[in-house]
């Protein structure tokens, strides 16, 4: 492989460690509550330190928004709406005004007189008409010649008359607009809202896209010359709508609005290691898995041919309706009321789906907390079971579980997807620099093999008399608050590991892929592999079929709308490879 340098590890020789300068927050973006603004859970809490232990209130001081605490949210939206159209109504007085004063200094001028007495008489003819609807004296005085010239001009009446009907345009474009500013909350031609009910606010954390397939193209060793594709349209984040899709690729079961809105709003992640800095959650939603939402999650489908996924990844706006539409479908804590089952898992809001998870053999099966981990197992391509299974990110206190799992899976491969610290601690060291023992199973570091853009190290795991080979890639190039800036890497990593898949033993079970929460990278890893597959074996793709598929099996995967976006990015790049491909 370019770029590879394998080193063999006799025993004793220290492992150099990788850095954790690069860190993402993609994964750990945060839906909200409708009534909440944006917080990132590196923020600090709701009560700060002031002095030597005094309390300080968020929002007592200071109030986000300019809004005082406690006020009516209607009586806001209400005054936010006559503010915006009190500016307005000035911006269409001041249109109007300028209109007619132009008109009319050319009807002067054109009459023969100079520009700057043109320009007088015509705020004297404005003055004289203001009279009319204002109670307030000439300011420019009024001319009775003046105003015989307008009325009783004949050679040059179509200028007066075109100027009026301008003035009358302007009055009715302006009462309309302003009609459907108050009523729809936007006007002719905008698309962004003036305020929009506090109680129907779907805000996220995820960020606009921070990939282009430009930026994609720099390696021109590792690309394919890509045809010109066209300008990405600026689209409202918030807009809530859904484009039509061809009624025969395009299945799903209608949802209910309020439904569709509150599968996303569940996803505060809070921290539950003992010690850990980060924040409790403020109130997690949890999204609704009821017969609804369960429905469109084993139904939903929309297959693109590559000429539709081309397209498909460039609208932005449709990919955004798709997602926010698609049910979460996360567990409600409730359904785990155990006592010390905190200590089990990274994010006490991120939990696995009951149906699907792994359990843990033990000879005492009742020891509910020794058989659980927070893991999931996924379907694969063609509906293949227990393909991959995801988990979180292992806690200090669930690195011997993580093992367990391991070797009872027969697990040939791991794919790690987030640094061990990204200001706060994402995933624990749970591999030895040399050699260690966990649950009676001897991990021994065999090699490490650094690539740009992952590692990878080569195990060997015995346990009694027998002995396994365990890979494991430590994908580093997932940038802070973003997705990857370049597919290629992941494209590479997806192949390698797929490769390494076949190259394992026929008795090998699951691929194991984590990030922090388990959910966000770890999601776009796999849902990316499995329409790879399927994108070379049928030459088409049904993301929305895999992302529902995945969210059935473990709530909450590809997390953010940014995500969503770059699988169909990283598809259609991949395409264009394989259409690249054939024709040599």
């Amino acid at each position: 492989m370019r770029g590879m340098r394998a080193t063999q590890l006799p025993r004793g020789i220290m492992t150099r460690r990788l850095s954790s300068s690069t860190r993402s927050h993609t994964e750990d973006s945060i839906f909200l509550r409708p009534d909440e603004d944006p917080v990132w859970l590196d923020e600090p809490t709701k009560t700060e330190k002031i002095g030597d232990g005094a309390l300080k209130k968020d929002g007592l001081l200071e109030c986000k928004d300019g809004t005082a605490e406690g006020q009516n949210p209607q009586e806001e939206v209400f005054l936010r709406k006559v503010y915006t159209l009190v500016i307005e109504l000035h911006c269409w007085a001041a249109l109007f005004i300028t209109s007619q004063i132009l008109g009319y200094w050319i009807f002067f001028v054109v009459d023969g007189n100079g520009p700057l007495s043109s320009i007088y008489k015509a705020l004297q003819v404005i003055d004289f008409y203001l009279g009319f609807i204002l109670p307030c004296h000439p300011i420019f005085g009024t001319d009775s010649v003046v105003m015989r010239d307008v009325v009783n001009t004949t050679e040059h009446n179509w200028i007066v008359h075109g100027t009026a009907g301008i003035g009358v345009a302007i009055c009715v474009v302006m009462i309309i607009h302003l009609v459907c500013k108050w009523n729809y909350g936007s006007g002719l031609w905008s698309s962004g809202t003036v305020s929009r009910d506090i109680g129907d606010r779907r805000q996220s954390v995820s960020r606009q896209p921070s990939f282009t397939l430009s930026e994609w193209t720099d390696a021109q060793e590792d690309l394919i010359d890509l045809d010109p594709v066209p300008q990405t349209p600026v689209f409202d984040i918030g807009a809530d709508t859904r484009t039509e899709g061809d009624a025969a690729t395009l299945t799903v079961t209608p949802v209910g609005l309020q439904e569709r809105r509150g599968s996303n709003v569940s996803l505060t992640l809070d921290m539950c290691t003992p010690g850990c800095t980060e924040p409790y959650g403020y109130g997690a939603q949890l999204s609704p898995r009821d017969q609804s939402a369960q429905e469109y999650l084993r139904q939903g489908t929309h297959v693109l041919t590559p000429a539709m996924l081309h397209t498909r990844a460039m609208d932005d706006q449709s990919l955004q309706a798709e997602f926010y539409e698609t049910p979460m479908n996360f567990v409600d804590p409730k359904e785990y009321n155990y006592p010390g089952l905190v200590r089990k898992n990274r994010y006490k809001t991120i939990l696995p789906n009951t149906h699907s998870r792994v359990i843990l053999k033990s000879q005492d099966e009742d020891d509910f907390l020794f058989t659980y981990i927070n893991a999931n197992y996924l379907k694969g391509y063609g509906g293949e079971e227990r393909a991959y299974i995801a988990t979180q990110g292992p806690t200090v206190n669930t690195v011997g579980d993580l093992w367990r799992m391991v070797w009872q899976e027969r697990t040939p491969i791991i794919v790690m997807i987030t640094n061990l610290e990204e200001k706060n601690e994402k995933c624990a060291e749970y591999w030895p620099e040399d050699t260690v023992t966990h649950e009676g199973i001897e991990i021994t570091v065999v090699k490490v093999t650094q690539e740009d853009d992952y590692s990878l190290r080569v195990f060997t795991l015995k346990c009694g008399e027998e002995e396994r080979t365990l890979r494991q890639y430590w994908y580093t190039s997932w940038p802070d608050q973003k997705t990857p800036d370049k597919a290629p890497p992941l494209l590479e990593l997806v192949q390698e590991v797929e490769r390494a898949r076949e190259e394992a033993l026929p008795s090998s079970g699951p691929i194991i892929v984590h990030c922090s929460a388990g959910i966000g990278r770890t999601g776009c890893f796999i849902a990316t592999s499995i329409l790879c597959k399927q994108l070379r074996t049928e030459g088409v793709v049904d993301i929305l079929r895999t992302t529902c598929q995945l969210r059935l099996d473990r709530g909450g995967m590809i997390q953010t709308c940014e995500q969503y976006q770059f699988v169909h990015h990283v598809l259609s790049l991949y395409e264009k490879q394989l259409s690249q491909t054939a024709e040599e």
